[in-house]
């Protein structure tokens, strides 16, 4: 096990935490926790709900106190937190709530004038600063307060965040309310900005792409897993069967003991003072384990077979007074389709599974149901739940059994496969965590068979682990799936096909998953264009005064790159034929899973080819 420990490398230390202690009731959040934070590094700090993650961030950020321990911080140290859910102060613009939150900005009424800020140099680069990453964001400091989404606001206060240039960036699940841009934006900036980070969040693709390092806090303790959370998967996957049979060899043998002490007047004839003093520190050992919580016991009972069309769109649209949300779209969806639906926040995802499934009418063109159709929707907003119920009694109104996979159950033990336990049932609703509505709405959700699952946003508030059991019931769910989410690696290991938001009203189907979306997207702009983050720094500005020609190994490498590209190219429309096929969906998940990891890489590698191509290309130009 990696267990992390201060000063494990010779980096500057930023901060340090020594012997942490945090309890609530009899409830040990840090159990001698140990942590040290680095300049550069990108920490992701994983765990289960409940596990005392926001509290540790709180601590490191000095919102919160250990019960006991230390903690020691760099001289100086500039520190950002942006917490879980925000607040920003009524004003008028956005900028004026930013300023009263922390350092006015230009055109902030009153506390400019306050602070004397107006004739401090540093105080318009802070303004200036502020600007620029509030419009990466894609926002405006004057931008009015009213209506503005939940996403808008996370977004306001990560680029102040970045504005402020701390040395240590503290996130708490950042990617909450943020779409797909959004999310990427936010990897970006972290590249390219560089701060020192620790960010809590539960999508995996991006724990992949920012972080070098993974601290996961378990049961009271943090230990330490060097690269991103792919290689902690790997690792992790060996130590979770390690401490599986050390366990079993441990409770084998403190059985056999407890047997032997029990055996009456043989046990008295035969019983040493060393043996019995091994046993009463077994019995230590064992009473104070912390064994892992369980985990969601998940299950999804198909139902009935629905007809063979389950939903026809013709030429539908749909408009709310100048806002075209929905533009001539025709789709067919047909039974045992996983349909993801992408887009910006406000593109009308929502809105758009509303009209498949004909709760909206469309203003324009209609809508035809198939047969058969048995339906269970998950509504982002819970709106399903009943805060004045009790928990049992939105599972099951009136009864106390639950009918599911042709089982009768009851309530209370259906509960508990969701982790609530026996005396939470009787608790109303509106006494619940985000999270544990969260699971009360699937428990809801799943009690029921259904041949059409609805699924909008359902891996907000759930942690990895439960993220990942959802993820594989749903890949075995056989019924028809339509899933709204912004979770890149959860959409491409559930969903066959992609809707994907493109402007103005306008949708259109792909085949595969988000990678494959984004591999058709990125295909579909200019060969020679690549992002900006991956553009080269212009050749001339480190060319030195006489121009060299290029080297041998250069040119040999120019002329090869057409021939890869071509191959890769081939590879690629290969996979879209295959994966297009209208049997493919029968392959099976590994197959498909198998196809579009390969898709994605080749996606990746044909980007970096043409950057390096158009790279070598400007040296040659240069050198000519």
């Amino acid at each position: 096990m990696w267990a992390l420990e201060v000063g494990e490398n010779r980096a500057v230390s930023l901060l340090a935490l020594h012997d942490a202690h945090v309890a609530f009731g009899d409830h040990p959040l840090l159990d001698g926790a140990q942590l040290s934070v680095q300049e550069g590094e990108r920490i992701g700090l994983i765990g289960r709900n409940g596990s005392g993650k926001s509290t540790l961030l709180g601590i490191l950020a000095g919102i919160a106190q250990v019960d006991a321990g230390q903690l020691q911080r760099r001289d100086g140290l500039r520190i950002a937190h942006v917490a879980q859910e925000p607040e920003l102060p009524l004003a008028p613009t956005l900028g004026e709530s930013l300023a009263a939150r922390s350092d006015p900005i230009p055109g902030a009424t009153g506390s400019s004038a306050a602070h004397g800020a107006l004739d401090d140099p540093a105080y318009w680069q802070r303004a200036a600063r502020l600007g620029e990453f509030l419009h990466r964001f894609g926002l405006e400091s004057d931008r009015t307060m009213q209506g503005l989404s939940g996403g808008e606001r996370k977004r306001a206060v990560l680029a102040q965040a970045f504005a402020q240039q701390p040395d240590l960036l503290l996130l708490d699940e950042p990617t909450n309310h943020l779409d797909i841009g959004a999310v990427e934006t936010l990897e970006t900036l972290l590249l390219l900005e560089s701060p020192a980070t620790i960010v809590i969040t539960h999508d995996r693709a991006f724990l992949d792409r920012v972080t070098t390092r993974i601290v996961e806090l378990d049961r009271g303790l943090l230990r330490s897993y060097p690269g991103n959370f792919a290689a902690y998967e790997a690792r992790k996957t060996g130590e979770l069967a390690a401490e599986e049979t050390a366990r079993r060899h441990f409770d084998r043998f403190w059985a056999q003991e407890e047997a032997w002490i029990r055996k009456g007047v043989e046990a008295r004839r035969t019983r040493n003072a060393g043996r019995v003093q091994r046993l009463e520190q077994l019995r230590a050992a064992r009473a104070a384990r912390r064994d892992r919580p369980g985990s969601l016991r998940l299950s999804l009972d198909g139902g009935e077979r629905s007809g063979r069309l389950v939903a026809e769109l013709f030429d539908i649209g749909k408009r709310f007074g100048d806002r075209v949300v929905v533009e001539q779209l025709s789709l067919r969806i047909q039974r045992g389709d996983r349909l993801g639906i992408i887009g910006p926040n406000g593109a009308g995802k929502s809105t758009l599974l509303r009209l498949i499934l004909g709760t909206l009418p469309p203003d324009d063109g209609r809508v035809e149901l198939g047969s058969n159709l048995r339906i269970a929707y998950f509504d982002q907003m819970r709106a399903q739940l009943d805060p004045q119920r009790t928990v049992a009694e939105t599972i099951s109104p009136g009864s106390d059994w639950v009918e599911t996979a042709g089982q009768r159950r009851h309530v209370v033990s259906y509960l508990g496969d969701f982790l609530f336990p026996a005396r939470r049932a009787q608790s109303p609703v509106r006494m619940l965590s985000g999270g544990e509505r969260h699971r009360l709405l699937l428990a809801r959700l799943f009690a029921q068979p259904a041949n059409l699952l609805v699924l909008d946003e359902p891996t907000n508030d759930l942690d990895i682990e439960s993220l990942e059991l959802l993820e594989q019931t749903l890949q075995d769910y056989p019924g028809t799936l339509l899933l709204v989410s912004h979770d890149r690696r959860f959409l491409d290991g559930v969903v066959t096909q992609v809707l994907a938001h493109e402007g103005g009203g306008q949708w259109r189907e792909h085949i595969g998953g988000y990678a494959d979306w984004a591999a058709q997207r990125a295909r579909a702009a200019p060969a020679a264009a690549p992002s900006r983050e991956r553009t080269p720094a212009p050749a001339a500005a480190f060319a030195p005064e006489t121009r060299r020609r290029m080297s041998f190994r250069s040119l040999r490498e120019l002329e090869a790159l057409p021939r890869e590209i071509e191959a890769l190219e081939r590879e690629q429309e290969a996979l879209n034929s295959r994966m297009a096929s209208p049997e493919y969906h029968r392959c099976g998940a590994e197959q498909i899973r198998a196809d579009r990891r390969r898709a994605g890489e080749v996606a990746t590698e044909l980007e970096q080819k043409f950057a390096r191509w158009q790279a070598l290309e400007d040296e040659r130009a240069h050198r000519a």
